[in-house]
């Protein structure tokens, strides 16, 4: 195969011409390198550009605004191409306020073709096209000037397989009939990566919060959010500004004035007068308003040796599927499918299990061994799926009458 040309865009006509070709290309892979370590949103730093005839490096501190590139990659017509692209939809988001309209994510797709998840993407280069990346490059500073050429290189090779991998996991999900299951992977993965920018209550994902009941879980809320605009209005990451730990304790001390929590490490004193200033506003809250506390995982015994054997059954079922189960399902969302059928509910609902592809083709699987439905046994202890299933039949049993 002959290799594509290579191009390192640092000025507007360079840029121009990168967009000539993505606007021409049914097909158009990206990936970003940024730093966000030291600020509340990652700073980008490059844009890496593969469409079916060239590849681009795009310097963003030279080569001018990038609106008419983020619109393109917005286009429906247009498939993008990423691998663990969380941020590259984040970043086209921030910048035209629309992400990727057409997404493809290479790493999603591997998962549903049974290649792992989350693979990285030297791993899915080695799997798929048996190439070894140098990935020597991983914590450099993509802020500096002038680039090395051992930078350069990086970042072409970051986009220089990803039509590849395209095609050829593409056309494997064809022939397995899961093509509309992808859809719907990208079609979630954009929402989540867009509603972690704060639709998402991710301040339950703080430790310690699971143990506080409805009215300090409001406190936690609202801190976290006087947390995350002084961050971004200070434009520094957001455990710089208050630790997540300490939005914990000061949700369990539930402070009144300044004096209560002013011995805290850790804590800035020009911060003091806004936290309390957001805890009273969470204790000024009706309790309909209080955030819903968590379950508690304090199931009875059969419940959680139930959930442990589905998800061996789910493992095994993934294995002959060519699935991998951790894209499939969590231990969580096999736990919640018990938990909702030990209490008698639907678990048809309520569980990441009950919606899509999932709710059609696994779902089933494990509601025939939870009913009873399904009898298994240890086929061999050799191979990647060693169990037996077969069912249960249901004999009436007739009893002589006296």
């Amino acid at each position: 195969m002959n290799s594509l040309p290579e191009y390192i865009v640092t000025d507007p006509d360079g840029l121009k011409a990168c967009c000539e070709d993505v606007a021409a290309s049914l097909q158009v892979g990206f990936d970003t390198e940024f730093v966000g370590e030291e600020t509340y949103v990652p700073h980008l730093c490059l844009v890496q550009v593969a469409t079916p005839n060239a590849l681009y490096v795009l310097d963003p501190f030279d080569c001018g605004p990038l609106v008419e590139f983020w619109k393109l990659l917005a286009d429906p017509a247009r498939l993008v191409i990423v691998h663990a692209g969380r941020e590259e939809v984040r970043i086209c988001f921030g910048a035209i306020g629309r992400p990727p309209a057409n997404l493809f994510d290479v790493q999603i797709a591997a998962g549903l073709i049974g290649l792992g998840y989350p693979l990285g993407y030297g791993a899915l280069v080695q799997s798929v096209l048996k190439k070894r990346l140098q990935k020597g490059e991983t914590l450099t500073d993509w802020r500096r000037r002038p680039l090395s050429q051992e930078q350069l290189r990086y970042a072409f090779d970051d986009v220089r397989d990803l039509l590849a991998i395209w095609k050829r996991v593409d056309a494997r999900l064809a022939k397995l009939e899961r093509s509309t299951w992808a859809t719907d992977e990208f079609t979630s993965f954009v929402k989540r990566a867009l509603q972690d920018g704060g639709e998402v209550e991710r301040w339950r994902k703080l430790k310690g919060v699971t143990n506080l009941n409805a009215q300090r879980l409001a406190v936690v809320r609202e801190v976290y959010l006087w947390r995350e605009e002084v961050a971004a209005r200070r434009d520094r990451p957001a455990r710089t500004v208050l630790r997540d730990d300490l939005v914990v304790e000061i949700a369990k001390r539930n402070p009144k004035a300044s004096g209560d929590i002013s011995t805290l490490r850790g804590l800035g004193r020009a911060d003091i007068h806004g936290i309390i200033e957001a805890v009273d506003k969470a204790n000024r809250l009706p309790s309909a308003d209080w955030p819903e506390e968590a379950e508690r995982d304090n199931d009875p015994h059969a419940v959680a040796l139930v959930s442990s054997l589905l998800n061996v059954v789910l493992a095994d079922w993934c294995a002959r599927q060519e699935l991998t189960m951790p894209l499939v399902a969590t231990s969580a969302d096999v736990r919640r499918l018990v938990r909702l059928t030990a209490k008698g509910e639907c678990p048809s609902t309520g569980c990441g299990l009950a919606n899509g592809w999932r709710k059609e083709h696994v779902l089933p699987v494990l509601l025939e061994v939870l009913e009873g439905k399904r009898a298994m046994r240890v086929k061999s202890l050799e191979g990647e799926a060693p169990l037996e299933y077969g069912h249960v039949r249901r004999e009436v049993v007739n009893h002589p009458t006296t």
